[in-house]
């Protein structure tokens, strides 16, 4: 873990939430538009959502569907990290990787704001549910859990599935980050009735939120919208602080750019009087590594 302290005290998040794009080349036309309008609003750290460059493919099992996976870096990544440096921006943006023939990974990539791939993070939990098939598609990465330096901070990234975990939290939390940015496609069968959509939401909303809390940090979450092959995206993108508090939330339905100001001097002053870390008990932990505990 680096140890590099970054001058800068608050930092600007933008989420891009969006819609399923037709094609790649219509994501990047849009993003683009979107990272001139953000960089305009002085943002310095763009997230978009999961798998933002293509429909949510995984609705179904089908072997075509591997034509849209890329390899990191390449020409995909070319662009996103020439617009990182043309606007002097940090943007998290999630792909289909292809990373050899057969074996596939829902990535995040990193760019800094001069244009490197800062770092490069593979999704560890993978789900398999009616609507979300995806372990047909993706491997799970193979870790670990941690954070990047880049030109406005140490950050870090789990990307949807991943959320539910606090280990995951904790442990890109343990590696420094100050901010945990997660890409996530979450949303609704539609033919589950609306009070069980809203339960659902909150219990997304409550366990990231209960992330910031518990490791002291901001969470940012940023979901698409729209409905897709039956499944409705609930949007709701959000920035929370380490009280659990929004910075700002989206709307249900909308494509719409969140903006949050990040405090990281306010999280250190936080720290000191609620120091999470210094309190754990490491000794008494190892029973987390068994599957269950009979």
């Amino acid at each position: 873990m680096s140890t590099k302290t970054n001058e800068q005290k608050s930092v600007r998040v933008a989420l891009v939430q969006d819609s399923a794009p037709a094609s790649a080349e219509e994501a990047r036309e849009r993003f683009a538009a979107k990272a001139a309008e953000a960089a305009g609003q002085g943002a310095n750290i763009l997230c978009t959502q999961e798998l933002f460059q293509t429909e949510y493919f995984c609705w179904k099992q089908d072997p075509d569907f591997f034509e849209l996976a890329e390899p990191i870096p390449g020409p995909g990544t070319d662009f996103y990290a020439a617009l990182a440096k043309r606007y002097g921006v940090v943007i998290v943006g999630s792909f289909f990787e292809k990373r050899a023939p057969g074996l596939c990974h829902n990535t995040a990539v990193i760019f800094d704001a001069d244009g490197s791939i800062a770092g490069v993070y593979r999704k560890m939990h993978i789900p398999q549910d009616p609507g979300f098939e995806e372990k047909f598609y993706f491997a799970p990465g193979d870790g670990p859990f941690r954070a990047w330096d880049t030109a406005f901070g140490r950050i870090g990234v789990v990307i949807c599935w991943d959320q539910w975990y606090p280990e995951a939290a904790r442990l890109t939390a343990l590696d420094g980050a100050s901010i945990i940015f997660c890409p996530t496609a979450i949303g609704t069968i539609e033919s589950e009735p609306d009070d069980l959509m809203l339960k659902q939401r909150h219990a997304w909303l409550t366990v990231q939120h209960g992330h910031a809390v518990a490791n002291g940090c901001f969470f940012a979450a940023v979901n698409r919208v729209g409905t897709e092959h039956g499944t409705r995206f609930w949007g709701s993108s959000f920035v929370s602080d380490f009280y659990g508090a929004d910075l700002a939330s989206a709307s249900r339905d909308k494509a719409e750019i969140v903006y949050a100001d990040c405090d990281l001097h306010a999280m250190e002053e936080h720290r000191r009087m609620w120091p999470f870390f210094r309190d754990r008990r490491i000794d008494a932990y190892g029973p987390i590594l068994k599957r269950f505990g009979d």
